[in-house]
């Protein structure tokens, strides 16, 4: 039987609210780190918007090639233009006018009504294809025929760039082949662009310039906002006198015209190749399912499923998966990849993808250091400065023990490794790293995931010893204990076992903050900074922790009293003075606020362990966690914002208005991993065959 797949929908209604409806976006993903995603309204606001942003190094080096598909309809001497286009001042043609219906099910879906003429345009990504298809079906109730003109607007940019036609040094080339096929390149051939229809045929004209495309969410946030789009042509479709007819545009991107060839080549029919991208849906679903039987499917649920594996990419240079971090303009990143790595594969079952991800990271670990991120650049040098993705490593090799209890793997593939990681932490590595006498990790600024930085002006800098380095370094000793006696190394086991007993003993004299009967955040010689953020709970939510029961009650207490923010945990308290309550503006404002009072969801992962942890997870408290902290994020923000998906971050003064990313992959991860383990108590299956 198959799953019933999960719709949003937004009628008439709420599409009349501009405002609203201008805010709400859709992104669909191809598996490469590509993408398409606009607003319900169909005008592109950012400069991430687009029909077809190609990975062309999967995940990263990423650029936007065909923008939109705008329509013309023309019928009895009448024409209407279905398009819509901002510019400064202006929105041009209006076209958003005529959309009676936008859904997500669990394509995005817009359906016009012209006049009585319907236009319904679907859009979906082959999976693990830089490809996009957007099928039509067009009803004609009149006499006469109905034309329509399907026309593209292309580009060649990266996505983090906007186009301005004066200052380049290439025009737009096309040429057809196989009867009818476009083929469209900058005159510098750094990109190949195809177009084909399944009907209708193409006029290819002159070419235009649409200029100064106005991207009003990129003007707020400071950034480059004007764009110029070429329109190289159009196709044209006929729909005869009372007929439905059913047409597709096919786009697909290459960085060179073999390489989108041989793409094109692959496709295939387009009907069989939307039904593979349902079932690999449903597959998503009936997995999910098969691990966790008497879970109730609600259609929440199912849309965190899917937006879980829109995170999980290929990665060319290693040919292992690996995590975006965050649509639209991550890319895969250490940290967000080793946080969310159980919710995104583990409690789904994805244990293979579990691995991959595993490799990815052990392959690039430089030093003893895991990467902080990989640039979005064709030349892919990963940047290391972190403190705590390395020591996530260790967190995401335990918990994927804990569902599989695969030891050979982990004595195979990644032993040495840690072991390798544990002696450069013991002896010195980059960025200051380095284990001090008192057995704690001390290390430089801009290194935690507290990392805003604004030119010289690191905004929170926590250097010396932060509290959820320290908590990890302790979560990692023991982990590399357990290990060791499980591989039958004493001197290993000995050695970290030693070390972890040194650590724990520094922690307590140094870290707890009598005064104020919550740990200090940062430790940096004799003086501890008071400052309450959230960082704090990670001592508690590990599963081998420094705390004991009293100490971890009193800080998830104070964590829960004066940083809760409903769709996750402030990051500052609105009493310190550092305080910003609201995420807007451009770079510099933002970041003032980013780790200064703005809410994270991601934090709702160890928050809620630890309220649960020292609750004793008694039946009445997961309900009270679920109804109060899960229930805002999963049964509400899901619907609105990035529609199907979580934000990054939200506002800290109320409202709390989404902002950042519109899908973040620890803001699914963590939640979805804490609703299972420890709402619904599904705990992983050798979690006690483990010692500890």
């Amino acid at each position: 039987m198959k799953p019933d797949l999960p719709k949003i929908h937004m009628g008439a209604r709420n599409l009349s609210d501009f405002e609203k409806a201008i805010q709400t976006e859709w992104i669909i993903t191809n598996g490469l780190g590509g993408f398409a995603s606009s607003t319900v309204l169909g005008i592109n606001t950012r400069k991430y918007h687009g029909l077809l942003i190609a990975a062309f190094n999967p995940p990263v080096d990423r650029r936007v090639l065909l923008t939109k598909l705008d329509e013309k309809i023309t019928f009895n001497g009448e024409t209407c233009l279905t398009g819509s286009n901002e510019f400064k001042g202006v929105i041009h043609p209006r076209g958003y006018q005529f959309i009676s219906d936008f859904s997500l099910a669990p394509f995005p879906t817009y359906k016009y009504n012209i006049k009585s003429v319907q236009l319904q345009k679907t859009i979906f990504m082959p999976h693990g294809k830089n490809a996009t298809v957007v099928s039509y079906e067009v009803f004609n109730p009149h006499k006469n025929k109905v034309t329509i003109q399907v026309s593209p607007l292309v580009n060649s940019r990266h996505f983090h760039a906007t186009t301005n036609k004066n200052e380049l040094n290439w025009s737009f080339l096309q040429k057809s082949f196989n009867g009818g096929v476009i083929i469209i390149q900058p005159s510098t051939p750094f990109s190949t662009l195809i177009l084909s229809s399944s009907d209708g045929r193409y006029f290819a004209t002159e070419g235009e310039w649409i200029e100064k495309v106005y991207f009003r969410v990129d003007n707020a946030r400071g950034e480059s906002f004007l764009d110029d789009e070429y329109k190289p042509g159009f196709f044209e479709f006929d729909v005869a006198p009372v007929e439905t007819k059913r047409f597709h545009v096919l786009a697909i991107a290459g960085k060179s015209q073999s390489e989108a060839r041989e793409v094109f080549s692959s496709i295939g029919d387009i009907e069989a190749l939307h039904s593979s991208e349902l079932r690999h849906l449903e597959g998503l679903l009936k997995e999910f399912q098969r691990q966790h039987v008497d879970v109730r499917m609600e259609d929440w649920l199912k849309w965190i499923l899917f937006a879980a594996d829109s995170f999980i990419v290929d990665r060319m240079s290693t040919k292992t998966k690996s995590v975006i971090a965050g649509y639209h303009w991550f890319e895969d990143w250490g940290r967000d990849s080793l946080i969310s790595l159980p919710g995104l594969t583990l409690v789904t079952g994805r244990f293979k993808d579990a691995k991959e991800i595993l490799l990815t990271f052990k392959h690039y670990c430089y030093k003893g250091v895991i990467p902080n991120r990989f640039p979005d650049s064709p030349e892919e040098k990963p940047i290391y400065n972190t403190v705590d993705a390395t020591l996530w490593y260790f967190n995401a090799v335990l918990q994927f023990l804990k569902y599989t209890n695969d030891f050979d793997f982990v004595k195979e593939e990644l032993w040495d490794t840690l072991k390798s990681i544990i002696e450069h932490h013991i002896q010195g590595t980059l960025y200051g790293i380095r284990m001090e006498d008192d057995a704690l990790i001390a290390h430089g600024p801009q290194l935690t995931w507290m990392d805003a930085k604004v030119g010289d002006w690191v905004v929170t800098p926590r250097d010396g010893k932060a509290v959820e380095i320290q908590a990890l370094w302790y979560n990692a000793l023991k982990t590399m204990e357990m290990l060791a006696k499980h591989f039958n190394e004493k001197e290993e086991a000995e050695k970290c076992s030693s070390i972890a007993e040194k650590t724990k003993k520094s922690f307590i004299e140094k870290f707890w903050n009598p005064q104020k009967e919550y740990l200090f955040d940062v430790v940096s010689g004799k003086r501890g900074d008071p400052s309450l953020r959230p960082n704090q709970v990670i001592a508690v939510s590990l599963d081998f922790s420094m705390l004991n029961k009293e100490i971890g009650e009193r800080v998830v207490e104070a964590v829960w009293k004066k940083l809760w923010g409903t769709y996750g945990l402030k990051t500052l308290t609105e009493e310190d003075p550092r305080y910003v309550g609201i995420y807007l503006g451009d770079r510099v404002h933002r970041d003032s606020a980013y780790h200064n009072g703005t809410v994270w969801a991601w934090l709702l992962g160890p928050f809620i362990t630890a309220f649960l942890k020292v609750k004793n997870y008694e039946k009445s408290w997961r309900a009270f966690a679920f109804e109060n902290f899960l229930k805002p994020l999963f049964q509400k923000e899901v619907f609105q914002a990035g529609l199907g998906t979580i934000s990054e971050i939200f506002n800290a003064d109320p409202p709390h208005s989404p902002q950042g990313c519109i899908s973040q992959a620890w803001s699914i991860a963590e939640p979805l991993r804490a609703y299972i383990e420890d709402i619904l108590l599904k705990r992983p299956p050798y979690e006690n065959r483990l010692q500890k």
